[in-house]
């Protein structure tokens, strides 16, 4: 199955999060010596976190029902803001609240290395 790619019915709002996840070998020796090392040759993971704020209830549920589809498992293509170019993603974490009938929705992707296409 090729991957879909993530076309939210609103852009996120403004505030969008870009935070590298960095995977480490480190050997410390005295004196508070350290030489770190790449664990990987996909050591450095790009996170976003997207916010979308003011949905219509439908806007919601296009975006929730995108992430239940992949199940925090399968990857997806999306650009976030910032972004040059689509990468593969996936979410394991997002939510939905609602205030007098509009809803806010956070989601955060990581970065996937997966073989798929």
């Amino acid at each position: 199955m090729s991957l879909r790619t993530f076309k939210p019915p609103v852009g996120p709002s403004p505030g969008t999060a870009h935070k590298p996840k960095i995977n480490l070998y480190k050997a410390e020796f005295g004196e508070g010596y350290t030489q770190p090392t790449p664990a990987g040759i996909n050591h450095i993971r790009k996170t976003v976190a997207l916010r979308w704020e003011a949905l219509l209830e439908d806007q919601m549920h296009a975006i929730i029902d995108f992430f239940e589809l992949h199940q925090g498992t399968r990857a997806f293509y999306f650009a976030p803001y910032g972004e040059r170019s689509p990468r593969k993603w996936t979410c394991e974490e997002w939510d939905a609240k609602t205030e007098d009938g509009i809803w806010m929705v956070t989601a955060n992707l990581v970065q996937s290395f997966t073989h798929e296409t």
